[in-house]
């Protein structure tokens, strides 16, 4: 099933591990070196910067492509027409992703990447296009089957999050109650669940494992997101204009819910630290603040403007509570966990965080410049020795 070889994987996965350790000085350059010659594999990878400009530049000269044709060729043509059209690209275009791995042997390059979402994107237009309305609902259907094969082709963990999208839209086209939409993704997600933690037992200690990782901690969010109505409820509002009304939930199904939001964080977090899983930790820490932020609008409290200082105030005081009790025992770890950083490309990812949110606070905080005032005299008497004037 998977387009790579599981020993050109491990290959690459050690490869990774032996540039951190001798990053962090665990290995000398006579280790490193020696140990690089055994993890040599012919997959071409490339940097996060590249890879996402590769990723762009891709997407655009394909659908600049799809277009200039439908333009020139099927001017005029039927919704029938276009949409077997789009599905003959979206078969172009998978083929292109095989080919770039098996030829080219692409690994997270970016450009094979971008061909298996527009082989999904272009699956996608080709059935909605000539469908009826009581067949909309095998878009999200095939969107969300064809995702989770690209995700387990490629290992692409972002084809995860589309088929977790595509399953969220689904509900809508069989029924038009609120309550039953969120109890049938809430049913989707908990199968996933029951699904990925059955499966990734058995790939705890080899390259997979992070992938399975992050398809729980993806899950349990999603599983979170479904249950919480007030975030349910505001994100359309903010993104799409419209949402539902808590009045169109009963109130046993609303009350629920609120026990359930305190519920589950908990659980994450406690199934989390028991696995030393750090995607399902983070998703555990993520989700608790949520229950927090959306308590007062759950109770229908008014909110204030010294919340958002009171809960930061609140994380502060816990991550400070949480590093001292670490650092108690000897040589600052407790049962396999430390506050100190272990690995450098944890610090690659906060300096890369820190930058990204240098950016948006400048947008946020920089002070919008005012124009200067204008400065009018006139109205005053000046004078001596007889004469006068005006200024």
């Amino acid at each position: 099933m998977r387009v790579y070889s599981a020993s050109d994987e491990e290959a690459l996965r050690a490869r990774r591990l032996l540039k951190d350790w001798a990053g962090e000085g665990f290995l000398t350059p006579e280790q490193y070196q020696r140990m690089e010659k055994e993890t040599a594999c012919d997959l071409r990878t490339t940097n996060i910067f590249l890879r996402l400009l590769l990723f762009l530049f891709t997407v655009i000269i394909v659908g600049a492509g799809v277009g200039l044709f439908f333009m020139v060729f099927t001017s005029g043509s039927s919704e029938q027409t276009t949409g077997v059209l789009f599905l003959i690209f979206a078969a172009v275009a998978y083929a292109a992703a095989e080919l770039s791995v098996s030829q080219f042997r692409f690994y997270r390059y970016g450009i094979e990447e971008a061909l298996a979402a527009c082989s999904v994107g272009f699956l996608s237009l080709g059935l909605a296009l000539p469908a009826d309305v009581d067949g909309r609902w095998l878009v999200p259907a095939v969107g969300a089957a064809s995702s989770l094969w690209i995700w387990r082709r490629f290992g692409l963990a972002y084809a995860f999050l589309a088929a977790m999208v595509f399953v969220a839209f689904l509900p809508g086209h069989w029924t038009s109650s609120h309550p039953a939409q969120h109890l049938i993704v809430v049913g989707f997600y908990a199968a996933g669940l029951a699904g990925v933690a059955a499966v990734r037992s058995r790939h705890r200690y080899d390259y997979l494992n992070n992938e399975w990782s992050f398809a729980e901690a993806a899950l349990w969010l999603g599983l979170y997101l479904a249950i919480n109505l007030r975030l349910s409820l505001a994100l359309p509002a903010r993104w799409w204009g419209f949402a539902a009304a808590t009045t169109e939930f009963p109130r046993a199904f609303y009350w629920t819910t609120w026990v359930l939001i305190w519920c589950l964080p908990p659980i994450v977090l406690a199934r989390g630290v028991r696995r030393k899983d750090r995607f399902v930790i983070a998703v555990g820490a993520i989700v608790a603040i949520l229950t927090l932020v959306s308590n007062k609008p759950y109770l229908g409290w008014p909110p204030h403007t010294w919340d958002p200082m009171l809960l930061g105030a609140f994380l502060i005081g816990v991550a400070v509570l949480v590093r001292q009790w670490l650092a108690r025992r000897q040589g600052g770890i407790r049962r396999g966990f430390t506050a100190e950083r272990l690995s450098g490309k944890h610090k690659e990812w906060m300096n890369a965080g820190g930058v990204a949110a240098g950016l948006v606070a400048h947008e946020t905080i920089a002070p919008v410049p005012q124009p200067a005032p204008e400065f009018r005299f006139g109205g005053g008497d000046s004078g001596g020795g007889g004469a006068s004037s005006d200024f």
